[in-house]
């Protein structure tokens, strides 16, 4: 009988323990550490994953959430610094569209980096923000996730949205109408124009309110985070409860592009081409109609986050 109790202890000592991230002090519960190794163990024979705390493919415990042409490349590009940080390359547009939302969680994990026990899995997809059906989705997959969201002055974004597409247009040699043809309806800005609608931040904040606490999301000052960008990472790394990792050091102002360039163990990079492009020339009056159509929509939501930013 002893013999036999011998040998079923040694037998449960050789199972292998599949490794989890422990949920940091404080943590608000989710789809459990349990749920997320399960999640992980189905999915083994797809992504390669290792036992006894090699890396692992996990579902992300931070999303970039957006907004669209805020800054989130270079948030992710920065926060890639932190040797605790697995980031995803790609926009994994999960949430937002439905032929791979439908796919499940096990398609999600596949599209996750590898990453250590202790690292922070993070994910971006700027579309998110702005997308009515993703905050009920991704409360779904974890109610204590940690959600960053850049933001810059409204009035920008809506130029740097237009720019993004007009560039993507010539390189296609397609036509694109200039701005004020989009912008104006009847000389007044006409509210149907998408990008408009992306820079009214509090309408979409409260939808991402209704299943997260403030304290869940973190603002970034995207405007700050182009002119001086270590404070604004030193909060980021502060609300993931990330060890202290990033040095201004690791920043150097590049004359030739105009902003802000890495430099991680030796190794300069800077942001793609396609990034800080300069904006078309605009009537300062169309600029003055912009200011002061997000005058109040800006009020409503430094009422809603507690805090004021820069803007127009």
């Amino acid at each position: 009988m002893a013999a036999l109790l011998l040998g079923a202890v040694l037998l449960v000592a050789q199972l292998p323990l599949a490794p989890s991230r422990p949920s940091p002090p404080g943590a608000e519960p989710g789809p459990q550490d349990g749920e997320r190794r399960a999640a992980t163990l189905r999915d083994e024979g797809a992504n390669g994953a290792a036992p006894n705390g090699s890396a692992q493919q996990q579902l992300p415990q931070t999303i970039i959430i957006g907004v669209r042409k805020g800054g989130t490349r270079a948030l992710l590009e920065m926060l890639s610094l932190h040797p605790d940080v697995a980031a995803a390359e790609n926009e994994v547009h999960f949430f937002d569209w439905e032929e791979h939302y439908s796919q499940g969680l096990g398609w999600y994990l596949r599209q996750m980096p590898a990453s250590a026990p202790h690292q922070l899995t993070v994910e971006k997809t700027p579309a998110y923000f702005t997308s009515p059906k993703v905050p009920e989705r991704v409360h779904s997959m974890d109610p204590g996730i940690r959600l960053l969201l850049i933001l810059r002055d409204p009035s920008e974004r809506v130029l740097s949205d237009y720019t993004q597409v007009l560039y993507n247009h010539r390189q296609k040699r397609k036509p694109y109408p200039p701005i004020e043809r989009l912008l104006l309806r009847d000389g007044r800005l006409d509210a149907d124009y998408k990008a408009l609608n992306r820079s009214l931040y509090h309408v979409h904040l409260r939808r991402w309110l209704r299943y997260f606490p403030l304290r869940r999301i973190h603002v970034v000052d995207g405007d700050r985070l182009i002119r001086d960008p270590f404070p604004e990472i030193q909060k980021v790394e502060r609300f993931l409860r990330l060890s202290p990792q990033i040095n201004a050091s690791n920043f150097y102002f590049n004359k030739t592009k105009g902003f802000y360039c890495l430099r991680d163990g030796g190794r300069d990079r800077c942001l793609h081409e396609s990034k800080g492009r300069a904006h078309p020339q605009v009537d300062p009056k169309l600029l003055s109609k912009l200011h002061e159509y997000f005058h109040e929509p800006n009020k409503k939501f430094f009422e809603l986050v507690g805090r004021t930013f820069d803007w127009h």
